[in-house]
C-alpha cells in the first residue's frame, strides 16, 4: 500500500506540474532581504538587539501574509542558549621540540570551547595526530585504536580518508562526505575519547571553504545550547590550525606532514605522538538567554494534525573580523534570502486557500552555531514529530538567474526525491545529485536536525547549469561567493540579483508542499538509509 500511495502521489505531483505557477512575489523576495541584511540589523546575530529587530520583522510579515501564530497562541519558541565570548586569548604553543612554536589567535589558529566555564587553561597537554579522527566501527575503522587520550591533544585532519575519489566508491563513499567527515562529528568523538583539546587542520579544498570563514565563524561570541552540565563533558578547548602551521608544528616534531597524511588515508593508521606539549590559555564572559524560533501556521481543513514544514535560518554571525572597515557580517544570500523566500511561500500558500493538512513556516535561531535551533525544536517539538509529514529546507536561495539543473543536496536517502523529478521536468530541468559532495552540504543545514530524528526534509535547489551562461559560468559563480562573500561582510544585497532562479526553485518548494499538504502519504526514507529506522518507529506508534 505505501508503494502505491507515493506512486498515485508522484503521479498527482505530474499532474499538478502542468498547472499555473502559484504567486511566488519576486517584490517579497528583494524586500525582506534587503531589510533583514541592512546594517541596521547588524548581521542578526543571536542574543543581539539585532535579534529583537529580525524577530519583530519576520512576525510581521507572517501576519501580513495570512499565518496565524504557531504555538500555542505565541510566534516563538524559546531556545535556551549560553553565550561565551573569549579574551584574553594566548598563543597556542607548543613545546619540546626542534624549536619552540606560538600559533597567533585569529590570523594563524581559532581557539574555542563548549564547555560552559569561565576560564580555560590547559598547561603541557601531550600532541597526537589521530589522522581523520574517525571512529566507525561499522566500517572496521578506528583512529583512535589503542589510544588512551585522556588530557591530550589531538590533531585532525579536516573531511574523511577517501575525499579525493572520483565517485562514490569507497569506504567512507569516496568523494562524497559523510558525517565523519564534518567538524563537528571530529569534536564529539574526541571529547568522547576524552580529548582535552582537538585541533583541525584546516585545507581549503576538503574543507570547502577558505581561512576567512573559519576565522569569522569562530571569532567573537560563540553560541550553544544551554543544557544541564555546562557541557562539562567536552574538550576544553577545540579549534583549527592554519596548514602552513600545521606542517611547522610537525617539522618541529621532527615529522612529515605530507607522508602522515597520506598515511592516515589508509585502513590500519594507528595514531602518532608528536612528543610535543600544547598549551593554551583564554577567559570567557558568559551570558544565559533565550533566543527565539519563530513559527507561524495555515491550519488545514481535514487533518490539521498533520504538518508539512518549511524551514529557514535567520540568523547570520553579527558583528564579525573588519574586511576594509566594515564588521557587520550582514548574510544576504546566507540566509536572508530563505527567509525572504519563507515569507514568499507563506503569501503563496495563503492566496492558494487553506490546504487539507496544516502547512508550517519556522524561522530557525543559530544555524551558524552549529543547527542549534533547528535541534533545539527536534528535540522539543511543538508539533509531534510522528505527525510531521516532511517537508523543504531553504538555506540561501539562487540570486544568479534560471538553471537547467535543479540539485538534491545528499541525494539518494528519501522518496520526497521521487516527487521533485515531475516537477522539475516540467520547468525544463534535470534532478542531479550535488556537484560538490565533498563539501558535506548535508550536514551543514537545518533540514539535517529533523532527518536525525526521522523527518524526511527535502534540501534541494539550483545547479550550477545557467540557462545564461551554462555551466562555466555558473561554477565560476559559486566559486566567486565561497571565496569572497561567504561568512564575510561582502555578503550584502544587490539590486543587480536575478531571482528568476529563485522564483523557479520556490515554485517547486510550493508545488511539492502542496501535494503533501492536500495528500495523505507519508513519504518515508529509502530504505538504505539511515534515517529509515527511527521513522517506521515514530510512525508505527502514530498508527
Amino acid at each position: 500500500m505505501r508503494r502505491l500511495a507515493i506512486a498515485l502521489l508522484v503521479a498527482g505531483t505530474a499532474a499538478s506540474a502542468q498547472e499555473g505557477p502559484p504567486a511566488i512575489s519576486v517584490e517579497t523576495l528583494k524586500t525582506v532581504d534587503q531589510q533583514l541584511s541592512s546594517d541596521a540589523y547588524e548581521g542578526r546575530a543571536p542574543t543581539t538587539p539585532g535579534e529583537a529587530k529580525t524577530l519583530a520583522y519576520i512576525v510581521e510579515r507572517f501576519k501580513a501574509a495570512g499565518l496565524k501564530p504557531g504555538n500555542k497562541g505565541s510566534w516563538f519558541q524559546d531556545v535556551p542558549v549560553v553565550e561565551m565570548n573569549a579574551s584574553n586569548v594566548s598563543s597556542l604553543s607548543f613545546a619540546g621540540g626542534k624549536a619552540p612554536l606560538a600559533l597567533d589567535y585569529r590570523r594563524d589558529m581559532v581557539i574555542a570551547t563548549y564547555r560552559v566555564t569561565p576560564k580555560v587553561d590547559m598547561k603541557n597537554s601531550p600532541v597526537v595526530f589521530v589522522g581523520y579522527g574517525i571512529n566507525a566501527p561499522e566500517r572496521g575503522w578506528n583512529d583512535y585504536a589503542g589510544l588512551d587520550v585522556r588530557g591530550k591533544t589531538v590533531v585532525i585532519l579536516v573531511n574523511d580518508p577517501d575525499w579525493e575519489t572520483p565517485g562514490r566508491a569507497g569506504l567512507f563513499e569516496g568523494k562524497a562526505m559523510t558525517y565523519y567527515g564534518r567538524w563537528t562529528y571530529k569534536f564529539e568523538e574526541a571529547a568522547r575519547q576524552g580529548a582535552a583539546a582537538a585541533i583541525i587542520v584546516h585545507d581549503t579544498e576538503p574543507a570547502a571553504y577558505g581561512w576567512g570563514v573559519v576565522q569569522s565563524s569562530w571569532t567573537g561570541p560563540q553560541v550553544e545550547l544551554d543544557a544541564k552540565g555546562d557541557h562539562l563533558d567536552q574538550s576544553q578547548a577545540i579549534g583549527w590550525m592554519q596548514l602552513d602551521k600545521a606542517r611547522a608544528l610537525f617539522a618541529s616534531a621532527g615529522k612529515d606532514f605530507d607522508a602522515l597524511q597520506a598515511a592516515a588515508k589508509q585502513k590500519g593508521f594507528r595514531a602518532v605522538p608528536l612528543g610535543v606539549k600544547a598549551s593554551v590559555s583564554f577567559t570567557n564572559t558568559i551570558k544565559r538567554q533565550a533566543s527565539k524560533n519563530v513559527i507561524g501556521v495555515l491550519p488545514g481543513m481535514a487533518a490539521p494534525d498533520d504538518y508539512v514544514f518549511y524551514t529557514a535560518h535567520w540568523d547570520h554571525l553579527g558583528r564579525c573580523d573588519a574586511v576594509n572597515g566594515d564588521d557587520i557580517c550582514n548574510g544576504a544570500v546566507d540566509n536572508a534570502s530563505g527567509i525572504a523566500g519563507l515569507v514568499a511561500l507563506a503569501e503563496a500558500h495563503a492566496k492558494a486557500g487553506p490546504a487539507r493538512r496544516s502547512v508550517a513556516f519556522m524561522a530557525v535561531t543559530a544555524e551558524e552555531s552549529g543547527l542549534l535551533g533547528s535541534q533545539y525544536y527536534a528535540e522539543h517539538p511543538i508539533y509531534p514529530l510522528k505527525d510531521t509529514v516532511g517537508g523543504v529546507n531553504m538555506d540561501s536561495l539562487n540570486v544568479n538567474g534560471r538553471t537547467r539543473d535543479f540539485v538534491v543536496t545528499g541525494a539518494g536517502k528519501s522518496e520526497l526525491e521521487d516527487m521533485i523529478v515531475p516537477l522539475a521536468a516540467a520547468q525544463g530541468r534535470v534532478v542531479k545529485p550535488e556537484p560538490n559532495p565533498e563539501r558535506g552540504g548535508y550536514f551543514r543545514s537545518d533540514h539535517f536536525s529533523f532527518a536525525k530524528l526521522g523527518v524526511p526534509m527535502l534540501d534541494a535547489g539550483s545547479g550550477e547549469d545557467l540557462v545564461n551562461g551554462g555551466s562555466a559560468a555558473g561554477h565560476a559563480a559559486a566559486l566567486d561567493y565561497i571565496a569572497n562573500r561567504y561568512h564575510k561582510p561582502q555578503d550584502e544585497y544587490d539590486a543587480r540579483w536575478d531571482w528568476s532562479g529563485a522564483v523557479e526553485d520556490l515554485t517547486l518548494y510550493f508545488r511539492l508542499g502542496r501535494q503533501l499538504a492536500d495528500g495523505d502519504a507519508w513519504p518515508n526514507w529509502y530504505k538504505t538509509a539511515e534515517f529509515r529506522a527511527i521513522r517506521d518507529t515514530s510512525r508505527s506508534a502514530a498508527r
